[in-house]
């Protein structure tokens, strides 16, 4: 049964029909002595509360409904109704233990996906809290995460547990954990699978951009536009949108952002006609957005917009035993790549691994192991072909004195990186974002460095 608590008849009766058609069950009560009322009858599966039920419009009577409603059932979703104007009464409200909330105008679609979807989570209890690798393989699909550590293994099952529903989902982390590839499980393991998984590096993205990228632009919307252009947005309809680096967004384009992703819907640059778009958010950052908010520099609207579901990933440094099974799981795809059927490593240097600090994670071992077998003519690893051929930001982290580096060998930093990129690029068949995936950077790196060496390459993709 779903609860709906608001004194205006139209909307009682609006929201009634539409999720009676959804096969909900439904009871309405007009405020606080028709709810009590309603729950000595009944138990909800969730209730929508709009803010104003009352002829004031200071949000407290709504705020004081929702705390007696958190007393009395914890486990009951509340999600909150109001006008945009009214937000930072919402933020109070997500304080207060609200699950979601929605601004009127509402569109129909969103609304009953957030039902269901604090429904859903709602009705997800921990089924495996303590849950082995092998128990969480067998009902998802991890196969690119590697690793047993515990604290990986909590984030897993809680990617294992949300994937299903449309939760928004945070992750945070420092650079190199992986928070693109636990993203990119979230969207494998929701019924939106077969649809697009669209990345975007809002880091990388200018404030003037914004924009046309986000949201795309019609045909001389400014002077450059020769032809319209589909946003990141529109490209990730039905299916999931990774906002990376979301923490590096300027003020004005964060209000731009909320607004899409409290309407789901925007107008192309240039354009008077509003898009709609139905997409599963997945968020991202290295940054503490919590303190940023403290500081002013993060809206708290968007924050609480975004981060319905938090996971952290663990730096590597935390989780030292899965060292060794990343370095075999490097080394195995490095023996397709580079035609080198017998690689291995010895036991000793994937000890001596263990005991770096390695400030880059995950994506600076990579980094170093595929360097040490560039450069390295044995097909076994030892501790000293690491020594020899790390690079300076992976030798920094060893016990060297300070300011000494161990050699790199015969060839300069800017040969080594041409080589990988090379020769990732014949692997690959010149696909860039496959390379860029390979090689642990971005697209716009990529280029750039493709640039810088003269490598030759068809079209940005």
């Amino acid at each position: 049964m779903l609860l709906i608590i608001d004194d205006d008849t139209a909307i009682q009766l609006s929201l009634s029909l539409l999720f009676r058609r959804e096969g909900f069950a439904v009871r309405v009560a007009d405020g606080p002595f028709e709810t009590r009322a309603v729950l000595d009858e009944e138990t909800p599966e969730a209730i929508l509360l709009d803010m104003n039920f009352s002829v004031e419009t200071s949000g407290d009577d709504g705020l004081r409904l929702l705390r007696y409603l958190r007393e009395r059932l914890p486990n009951v979703p509340v999600i909150l109704i109001t006008g945009w104007g009214s937000i930072g009464l919402a933020v109070d409200g997500m304080k207060a233990g609200a699950s979601d909330f929605i601004t009127k105008p509402w569109q129909n679609d969103h609304l009953i996906q957030s039902v269901r979807t604090a429904i859903n989570l709602a009705n997800k209890p921990g089924t495996f809290p303590s849950a082995s690798r092998r128990q969480l393989d067998e009902q998802f699909q991890f196969d690119n995460i590697v690793g047993e550590d515990p604290h990986l293994l909590d984030v897993l099952t809680t990617i294992g547990r949300v994937a299903s529903t449309d939760a928004p989902v945070l992750i945070t982390g420092e650079s190199g954990t992986g928070k693109e590839l636990i993203a990119e499980a979230v969207h494998q393991n929701s019924r939106r699978k077969r649809q697009p998984f669209v990345k975007v590096n809002l880091g990388g993205i200018s404030s003037t951009l914004f924009d046309s990228e986000l949201f795309g632009h019609v045909r001389g919307a400014f002077t450059d536009a020769k032809t319209d252009r589909i946003g990141r947005f529109e490209l990730a309809n039905k299916g999931s949108i990774f906002l990376d680096e979301i923490g590096d967004l300027d003020p004005a384009s964060q209000v731009k952002l909320l607004r899409v992703l409290q309407d789901r819907t925007f107008e192309p640059l240039g354009s008077s006609k509003t898009r709609t778009v139905d997409v599963r958010v997945i968020c991202a950052t290295n940054r503490n957005l919590e303190e940023m908010v403290r500081l002013g520099t993060f809206r708290e609207d968007l924050f609480y917009r975004i981060n319905l579901i938090t996971v952290r990933l663990p730096a590597l440094r935390e989780r030292p035993a899965d060292i060794p099974r990343l370095v075999n799981f490097f080394i195995d795809n490095l023996k397709t790549m580079y035609a080198r059927p017998k690689l291995a490593i010895s036991k000793e240097a994937q000890q001596w691994l263990k005991g770096l600090t390695l400030p880059g994670n995950i994506r600076q071992l990579k980094n170093g192991v595929e360097r040490a077998v560039l450069l390295t003519a044995s097909d076994t690893l030892t501790v000293a072909d690491f020594e020899k051929h790390l690079t300076p930001a992976l030798a920094s982290a060893t016990s060297n004195a300070p300011g000494q580096l161990p050699a790199v060998g015969s060839m300069t930093l800017d040969q080594m990186e041409r080589q990988m990129i090379e020769r990732a690029m014949a692997y690959h068949h010149n696909r860039v974002a496959n390379v860029a995936r390979a090689l642990g950077i971005t697209r716009f790196a990529l280029y750039r460095r493709l640039d810088k060496y003269g490598i030759p390459y068809e079209s940005r993709e």
